[in-house]
């Protein structure tokens, strides 16, 4: 039994959430693949609290958006724990919802094996414990943002190594390397979250599979777009400039697949979003989450809650890019410091 802190000791940890923009290359000529961009979001966010028990096993507690977490948190304290004999209390204090594309999935894999990282002192980097509960083997940002936060483009992995077109779920690859990471403007960003189910597991492989590779021309579209529109106005802090960036790559490579599967009501929103005034707008992964970024908020924040009150249901708020990654906090019991 590994034993560092005492049963009085609880690592508390607060996550961000993420956007991601896009994936960039989906087609691997040049023998690395996925390739990802994204921001990290302030909220929502996602808190939870661990300390060790006196009996062998794990036990989560208090309120979760679906069972999915649970066994979620448990899989990854495993493969942190290994063959160690452990007990450990998780207790959810704020999560947000999984297969909406603001990656939870992530966080919640992250902060439970980080959790008990820190109570057993096992001097474990984020980047280990996300190879170890399987997170970033298709796209970095949710990993780096965790660890870092920001604005994040990652460089993908070896395809010889990868072996296939596939998302996170189903790869065996450690994170990608960061090859540009920049505090985000203090905008504001918009979210809209439809009451849909997004794209997951069996589901995410077959898109995959059905349309991958994509062809080397809108991969270059991407990256052109990614190079030498997005960055420099996110460095110039052109709010204009960015938000059209955005926009444009909805229409093009892996992105564009990802929104024709959408409802039609993700089109609805994008379109409704730049109408009212935000200079683009986009949807986060596999959706439904629609983003965009603008000067009046509260107006678009209004339109859209009205289209989706009139429509399928969901819910809109204003919120900004953090640019720091989760917090963790050790304590003892009755003393939490925040």
């Amino acid at each position: 039994m590994i034993t560092t802190y005492g049963k009085d000791t609880v690592i508390k940890i607060i996550t961000p959430s993420r956007l991601h923009i896009t994936l960039i290359d989906l087609n691997a000529s040049l023998g690395r693949v996925d390739g990802g961009v994204g921001i990290t979001l302030n909220e929502p966010s996602m808190i939870l609290k661990a300390k060790k028990s006196d009996l062998n096993g794990i036990r989560v507690t208090g309120p979760k958006s679906s069972d999915q977490i649970e066994e979620r948190i448990k899989k990854s304290v495993r493969a942190v724990m290994g063959q160690n004999e452990f007990g450990v209390n998780i207790d959810i204090k704020r999560s947000f919802p999984m297969h909406v594309g603001l990656g939870s999935g992530t966080q919640i894999s992250l902060a439970s094996g980080m959790a008990v990282n820190e109570l057993y002192d096992l001097s474990l980097s984020v980047r280990k414990v996300a190879e170890l509960v399987g997170r970033g083997g298709t796209s970095g940002i949710g990993v780096t943002s965790f660890e870092a936060g920001g604005f994040i483009v990652d460089g993908g992995h070896s395809f010889s190594e990868k072996g296939a077109f596939a998302p996170s779920s189903n790869s065996l690859v450690p994170p990608p390397p960061v090859i540009f990471r920049s505090d985000f403007p203090d905008w504001d960003i918009i979210l809209a979250i439809p009451n849909l189910a997004g794209t997951h597991d069996e589901k995410e492989v077959d898109i995959f599979n059905k349309v991958c590779p994509i062809p080397i021309g809108e991969v270059q579209a991407v990256s052109h777009i990614i190079l030498m529109k997005m960055l420099p106005s996110l460095l110039e802090n052109d709010i204009v400039n960015f938000g059209e960036s955005i926009s444009e790559i909805q229409k093009v490579g892996f992105k564009k697949r990802e929104v024709e599967l959408q409802h039609p009501i993700i089109n609805v929103i994008m379109e409704e979003m730049v109408k009212n005034g935000a200079y683009g707008a986009g949807m986060s992964s596999f959706g439904p989450v629609v983003y965009c970024v603008a000067d009046n908020p509260k107006r678009i924040k209004k339109d859209i809650q009205k289209i989706l009150d009139d429509s399928l249901g969901g819910k809109t708020f204003i919120t900004k890019a953090r640019n720091e990654g989760a917090k963790i906090f050790e304590y003892k019991k009755n003393s939490d410091p925040v």
